[in-house]
């Protein structure tokens, strides 16, 4: 299981590493007229802080496994957890249900780790 766990915790980094720093580096209105359509009605800041919040999560993850911190695993599991919940809604909200199943394999990939990183000693 502890392979497991680093695998999908490696993986989570690496993809909120990405999808946080293109948040943050590229312009919200041109993200908004490609892939990200619901770009368009937040903020900058809005938009920012959620390219920093998945970047965080995700320097936590590698945190918690040069520490060996379990908790720290958990917890920035948990926040990805919540941040997926809240793709998938808008993703749903704009009625753009083929986008749904990467952020819900990214919602189980982060609930996984969230609940099996406590196992982890």
């Amino acid at each position: 299981m502890t392979i497991a766990v680093g695998i999908a915790e490696a993986l989570l980094a690496a993809i909120f590493l990405i999808t946080g720093t293109i948040k943050l580096t590229q312009p919200r209105l041109e993200m908004a007229a490609g892939p990200m359509r619901w770009a368009a009605d937040v903020t900058d800041a809005r938009f920012r802080t959620i390219g920093a919040l998945e970047v965080l999560a995700a320097l936590g993850l590698l945190l918690a496994t040069a520490l060996e911190a379990p908790i720290l695993s958990t917890l920035a599991a948990t926040g990805l957890a919540l941040t997926m919940v809240g793709a998938i809604a808008t993703h749903a909200r704009y009625r753009e249900t083929e986008r749904i199943a990467f952020p819900a394999v990214l919602l189980a990939v982060s609930i996984f780790v969230a609940i099996a990183a406590q196992g982890v000693q």
